[in-house]
């Protein structure tokens, strides 16, 4: 039975039998990984703690037909532990890797970005232990620039449909990002630039612009990233009404 080995962090898991679980995960290599991790329920499992949601793992696997069977997960990122300690920080872990999971369910994750999104994905989860920006951000960001590697990028600045040069202020979701007035539909909403401003440094990665956003710019971009992710992953994350965006 053919083997093989990939960096991968841990999505989501579910009860198989007594002992066993279903592993959702996603490799830097292979995409989209479903296996079963046997035994990881007994109180002596060998790698169950490693296994658990948020976790990066040195995977090693059998091939199956259709789930794959673990047979060695070496911590590489122990993230679970600090992400699940904190409200704030778990529910905006879970509300990201949820993102992931839909991004990447079908081919593997390939036509989603791939190894791309494997890096983001760790790069987030990094950053949610070690409290490095308010939770809340983190998720905006992280699901802006996940779906712009997906080939869904927004467009803040130049009209998303004739390309005319900006600043324009109307927003539709169906056609990519900022419009121009001209082509704009009846009743399709305005956004102030303060919050084009945040949306750009959130897609972007630009942290010193976005802390320094008020509470109020990120409402307003928070909600319309919660519709642009509805939108183009053609139904709403269970887990973002969840997130908790109090102020640090």
């Amino acid at each position: 039975m053919p083997t093989y080995r990939d960096e991968a962090i841990v999505l989501r898991t579910h009860k198989l039998g007594e002992a066993d679980r279903i592993v959702t995960m996603l490799g830097r290599s292979r995409g989209r990984i479903r296996a079963v991790a046997k035994g990881v329920r007994r109180t002596g499992s060998r790698f169950g703690a490693r296994l658990e949601p948020f976790m990066l793992v040195d995977l090693q696997c059998y091939q199956g037909r259709s789930l794959d069977t673990v047979t060695q997960a070496v911590t590489l990122g122990a993230y679970a532990g600090d992400i699940a300690a904190d409200y704030g920080r778990y529910t905006a872990a879970s509300a990201i890797v949820e993102a992931a999971d839909r991004l990447t369910e079908d081919d593997g994750g390939a036509h989603a970005g791939g190894g791309e999104q494997f890096a983001l994905l760790v790069g987030a989860l990094r950053s949610l232990a070690r409290g490095e920006h308010p939770s809340g951000l983190i998720v905006d960001s992280y699901l802006l620039r996940a779906l712009s590697i997906a080939g869904w990028a927004p467009s803040l600045d130049d009209c998303a449909v004739t390309g005319e040069p900006g600043p324009h202020t109307t927003f539709v979701i169906q056609s990519g990002g900022v419009v121009a007035d001209r082509i704009a539909p009846p009743g399709a909403p305005r956004v102030d630039l303060m919050t084009l401003a945040l949306l750009a440094a959130l897609r972007d990665g630009d942290w010193p612009v976005a802390e320094a956003s008020d509470e109020r710019t990120r409402a307003r971009a928070t909600g319309l990233v919660a519709a642009y992710a509805q939108y183009h992953l053609e139904r709403g994350l269970k887990s973002l009404p969840h997130v908790d965006r109090t102020p640090a």
